[in-house]
């Protein structure tokens, strides 16, 4: 160097880095970058919401178990909502139209990409068939939604039967024949499995006088809608005696008879 002095290697590369060229996009380039960032973007959408290529072909439905509820019937439920491109089915108005199923209790809606919509249904248990003044029997869930009638009740569940007491007929202004049932199946919903397969009947006399016949022709005075979870308890316990009529009216007096 000219001032005598020696050249420091590091320097020189940081000149040479310095000097080198840098590569910039023109303004040009980058518009024709956005364009065509832009036009793959809108070929991906026109495939994936308006093309074909990404139809519903299938509607696959889990859950039902049973010819009360088949698959063909929630397909049908769907009808035209599931046609076209799967990215535009409406998921909410096919699970109300699905919910809308008498049968139905709950439905979950997906999308099972590329082609299939998915459906899983919960269909709705009875816990009590009430019978009508027609003779048919009128099937009720345990949220208390009746959702079909048949010719016979269903097996295993009890029988809802008003016979109602001069009394009961009496204030029927005030407590309705509707409202003895809904007790009477909040009674039905509350037992406990091993006491529900043996239930037959449930006798409505009253509001407060409620009959449950076993099969066995054992009796359980139930009384009212009332403290059910309690009472369902006191029978557990109180049926490991002998007897053939158990009165759980009173829970915190229970009485064993017969």
């Amino acid at each position: 160097m000219a001032d005598g002095r020696l050249a420091d290697p590091l320097e020189e590369e940081l000149e040479g880095e310095e000097s080198a060229p840098r590569l910039r996009l023109s303004r040009r380039g980058i518009v024709v970058l956005s364009v065509l960032g832009a036009a793959v973007l809108g070929v991906l959408a026109w495939v994936v919401f308006f093309s074909s290529v990404l139809d519903v072909r299938d509607v696959a439905v889990q859950g039902p178990t049973d010819d009360k509820l088949t698959a063909d019937q929630v397909r049908g439920a769907v009808g035209g909502l599931a046609d076209g491109p799967l990215a535009r089915v409406d998921l909410d108005a096919v699970r109300h139209r699905v919910e809308a199923i008498p049968r139905v209790a709950k439905a979950e809606v997906w999308r099972g990409w590329p082609h299939t919509l998915q459906v899983k249904v919960v269909q709705r248990t009875a816990v009590a068939a009430v019978k009508g003044d027609d003779g048919q029997f009128t099937q009720v869930d345990a949220v208390g939604v009746s959702f079909a009638t048949e010719a016979t009740p269903p097996q295993g569940v009890p029988v809802v039967e008003l016979r109602l007491s001069q009394p009961a007929k009496d204030v029927d202004g005030v407590i309705s024949r509707a409202q003895l049932v809904q007790g009477a199946v909040a009674v039905a919903a509350g037992l406990p499995p091993e006491i529900a397969k043996r239930a037959g009947s449930l006798l409505v006399h009253s509001y407060d006088d409620i009959e449950l016949q076993l099969s066995g022709g054992a009796t359980v005075r139930w009384g009212s809608p009332e403290q059910t979870d309690r009472k369902a308890r006191v029978l557990l316990a109180l049926m490991k005696q002998k007897g053939t009529v158990f009165d759980v009216t009173a829970p915190e007096a229970p009485a064993v008879s017969g």
